[in-house]
């Protein structure tokens, strides 16, 4: 069965543009051109995505992607927007969305996100639940939280997004290209060393002892496996 995506967008060129080439990808498209009716679509039909622009006539995405997740709307939702800041990506993930994209973006890039959101929303993938607990850490992949003994732990948006891969990923090994490849973004060229300076800092955040780590576990020569 073709998987059926709603798009919120109110740029008529970026409408038929994504229309027809997600069309011609074999998803089924619907849309909405302002976010009182993206809302109202997605509240009252079932949609495997929404594509979702921030900035939009009505009702902007924010509200839109909140107001979902308090309507118990589980469809995975991708937010697009023109903004760069890492502030207004962060208040996208807070409030219940799965990824966002910032315009302008690759088309290639945004059939490569979609691929993804659909198969973590697969029946018996590997998705995360909403929350995880490993030693004295829980995550709530939700509100895009953690703390360690009831202490909030403050983490980049990157270092959320590496702890929740490694997460979902949990026993296997993922090398450091792949994890370039997934939490740093297709359009991202850092070296791998960035992996493991990011792997440092997240251990020293939520290992119990950084230098001997019982989570993030190192895997000489090919990557690293978390083991929580």
């Amino acid at each position: 069965m073709k998987s059926r995506i709603l798009l919120v967008e109110d740029e008529p060129g970026l409408i038929i543009t994504l229309t027809d080439r997600l069309t011609s990808e074999g998803y089924v498209v619907e849309t909405a051109i302002d976010g009182e009716s993206g809302f109202e679509r997605a509240l009252n039909e079932v949609f495997d995505l929404i594509i979702l622009d921030v900035m939009l006539p009505r009702k902007n995405g924010f509200d839109v992607c909140r107001d979902l997740r308090q309507k118990n709307v589980k469809a995975p939702i991708l937010m697009l927007t023109a903004r760069g800041e890492v502030v207004d990506k962060v208040v996208g993930l807070k409030l219940g969305a799965d990824d966002y994209l910032t315009k302008p973006f690759e088309l290639l890039e945004l059939l490569a996100r979609i691929e993804a959101l659909l198969r973590r929303s697969l029946p018996g993938s590997t998705a995360s639940p909403e929350t995880f607990q490993f030693g004295p850490v829980r995550v709530d992949f939700r509100r895009v939280e953690v703390d360690r003994d009831g202490v909030p732990v403050e983490l980049s948006s990157l270092e959320f997004k590496l702890l929740q891969y490694l997460i979902e990923h949990r026993g296997t090994v993922i090398s450091r290209d792949t994890l370039l490849d997934e939490v740093w973004g297709y359009d991202a060229m850092p070296s791998t060393r960035t992996v493991d300076v990011h792997v440092a800092w997240l251990r020293q955040k939520i290992e119990i002892n950084p230098r001997r780590p019982q989570f993030i576990l190192t895997v000489h020569g090919l990557g690293y496996k978390f083991a929580g």
